[in-house]
């Protein structure tokens, strides 16, 4: 069994997304949807990996939670809670 960082996908909904990649990215996409039914026993489009792929970097990536609370700390307030305070 191959260590990929990403487990078996949950069961879900389909979820259809575009954009635009290299060939180079989309051939490296095509190897792992590959791997992962090699893996898994499992078929899954290169569409129905990348939602699950990029949470997995996102939630990964210790300086974007770092930066996404500090963020989530400088937001204004709502205009619901500015009501509420006059």
């Amino acid at each position: 069994m191959t260590g990929l960082k990403l487990g078996r996908l949950p069961d879900r909904n389909a979820v259809k997304i575009s954009f635009t990649a290299s060939p180079e990215l989309k051939a490296a996409l095509d190897d792992y949807a590959e791997i992962y039914r090699r893996t898994y026993g499992q078929k899954e489009t290169v569409h129905q990996l990348i939602p699950f792929m990029l949470e997995a970097f996102i939630n990964a990536d210790p300086g974007f939670k770092r930066a996404r609370k500090e963020l989530s700390g400088s937001r204004a307030p709502s205009s619901t809670t500015q009501a509420k305070e006059t």
